[in-house]
């Protein structure tokens, strides 16, 4: 059984996306999920499979919104903290 670089960068996106699935951390979770969306993106380009262009790459969007508003609400603990002491 002989695998191509498309056949190999499909099974990578699949596997990238089952671990993030199991990440009780939701930061990894997002991260990994947002790099299998990405590697599924380009898959899907390669392809010429479109359904899956726009679900992943909406999904990687929906990823790093949620990233910058945890990282945001992070930064606002940690300010509030610093004015308290």
């Amino acid at each position: 059984m002989e695998f191509n670089t498309v056949e190999i960068l499909g099974y990578a996106s699949s596997l990238m996306v089952a671990i993030s699935l199991m990440m009780k951390d939701i930061v990894w979770l997002r991260v990994l999920n947002f790099v299998g969306c990405v590697l599924f993106t380009t898959y899907g380009f390669m392809i010429d499979a479109m359904p899956v262009v726009v679900t992943n790459g909406f999904i990687a969007c929906v990823n790093i919104y949620f990233l910058a508003k945890m990282q945001q609400e992070k930064s606002k603990q940690t300010n509030l903290a610093c004015d308290a002491a």
